[in-house]
Order: structure tokens, then C-alpha cells, then sequence
């Protein structure tokens, strides 16, 4: 599969995608977006690929939706961007590999919700995030959801309501990033992080992250429930008996499932 804007290597058992408009800041085009959810489709049906990083060329992350698709439009055209734009933010959290934010520099409003949507975010020295859109008159609606959820109400609000920039290191102390690391060790760092999600059953982390998504939005006896439903059919699985059996017997497990 060839893209426009997007670029795709493997390295092991991670894939990579990297948003390549560096000329227009890695802007959500719809294109760049279409190109996006190609691509984890194409992720989600392989076996080999046990974690994805998704990482950006030149000094910008991404700075959002591309402000040229937004002026002029029409509400039907509008209801298609933004449609694809939740899609491609509902598969990025749906596909069963885990997905790796890897931030070099500036992620803003539909950017910004791009890194709070990642599973995991590796955040280099130089990251900063913002939703700037109460500046220019488009609040950033979709943005709230993902960032309200990951930092909270009050310092969502805060983002939202004055546009304000974060760095890195209060991005990491809000819970929107993992952690810090310095810019030359970023791709390293992301790495050992895919491998070790890798050293996993494949079967049991994509398990794992559809109960995660599953039960984060329930009450707690809900959530309850339907956690000790899936932990004893998880419990079945034949990865759970051989890791079990493993760690009794002091040696390494042999995963059944990729």
C-alpha cells in the first residue's frame, strides 16, 4: 500500500507510521486522515505486528484539522471531516495492537486529541500541546472528549478555555504523556517500549486493551462485572495456562497466539 502523506516502515514487531506533510505542520487533512485509517486497518489484520508507533517528520507533531478544509465549507463537507476524524480516533484505541504516540514537537488542538487518543504517548524534551481553537473562534469540541478523559475536567478546562500551551514535563504531570525523554533518545525510547508490550501474548495485550476501552466509562460495580467476565474467559485461553504454567516452573513462557 503506497500513501501520499503518510509513510509506513516495520521495525520487528512494531510498526511505524509517520505523518509526512511537514510543509503544512502535519495537518489532519482528510486525505492524510483517509491514508491514517487505511493504514491501521491494514495493522489490525497483521499478525506480525505486535505494537505501532505513530510519529511525525519535521518540528511540528501535528497542528490539527488543515484550516483550509475548514473555510467556506458546507455543513455536509464539515459532517464528513469531522466524521473522519472520529473514526480515525475510534480505530486508533479499537485495533487490537497497541498504539505509541512518539512526539517530537508541537501537537495542537485536533493534534493534540490525536496524542491523548494514542494507548501510550513517549513525549521528547521539545513537545508542548495545546487546543488553541477558542482563539480562532472554533472551540475544540472533538479535542474535549479525548483530553477530558485522559487529564481531567478542571485542567481540560483550563486547555480548552485559554489555548495555552504545556510542555512536556506538565504534560507528563497531567497524565497526557508517559513520560519525558531528551529528543535524541525519543525513537529509542519507543522502541523499548513496543518491545516490551511485544514480549506479551499477543492474544492476551489485545484482549486486554478492548477491556481496558471497555470498562473505563462504566460505573464500578458495572465495571466489575464485566471485568471478572472477561478475566475468566481470559483465564480459558490456552496463553493464560502456558503463562501460569511457565511461572510456576521458573522458565519462559511459549505463547500459543501472536
Amino acid at each position: 500500500m503506497s500513501f501520499r502523506y503518510l509513510m509506513r516502515e516495520q521495525e520487528g514487531e512494531t510498526a511505524i507510521l509517520t505523518l509526512n506533510r511537514p510543509e503544512r505542520r502535519n495537518a489532519l487533512s482528510l486525505a492524510l486522515m483517509e491514508e491514517l485509517i487505511a493504514a491501521l486497518d491494514r495493522i489490525a489484520a497483521d499478525g506480525s505486528v505486535r505494537a505501532v508507533i505513530l510519529a511525525a517528520s519535521g518540528e511540528v507533531y501535528c497542528s490539527g484539522h488543515d484550516l483550509r478544509e475548514l473555510r467556506g465549507g458546507t455543513v455536509a463537507g464539515y459532517r464528513r471531516l469531522f466524521d473522519t476524524s472520529t473514526r480515525l480516533m475510534s480505530m486508533i484505541q479499537a485495533i487490537p495492537q497497541p498504539v505509541i504516540g512518539e512526539v517530537q514537537g508541537l501537537a495542537t488542538a485536533a493534534g493534540c486529541q490525536l496524542v491523548a487518543t494514542c494507548d501510550l504517548v513517549v513525549a521528547g524534551e521539545r513537545a508542548a500541546f495545546a487546543t488553541p481553537g477558542v482563539r480562532i473562534g472554533l472551540f475544540c469540541t472533538t479535542p474535549m472528549v479525548a483530553l477530558t478523559r485522559v487529564i481531567g475536567r478542571k485542567r481540560a478546562m483550563e486547555m480548552l478555555l485559554t489555548g495555552r500551551l504545556i510542555d512536556a514535563q506538565t504534560a507528563a504531570d497531567w497524565g497526557l504523556v508517559n513520560r519525558v525523554v531528551p529528543q535524541e533518545r525519543l525513537r529509542e525510547e519507543s522502541l523499548n517500549l513496543a518491545a516490551q508490550i511485544a514480549q506479551a501474548s499477543g492474544l492476551v495485550t489485545s484482549l486486554g486493551k478492548q477491556a481496558f476501552y471497555a470498562q473505563i466509562e462504566l460505573d464500578q460495580a458495572r465495571a466489575y462485572a464485566y471485568a471478572k467476565e472477561v478475566m475468566t474467559m481470559n483465564a480459558l485461553a490456552a496463553d493464560a495456562q502456558e503463562g501460569i504454567a511457565a511461572f510456576l516452573e521458573k522458565r519462559a513462557p511459549c505463547w500459543k497466539s501472536t
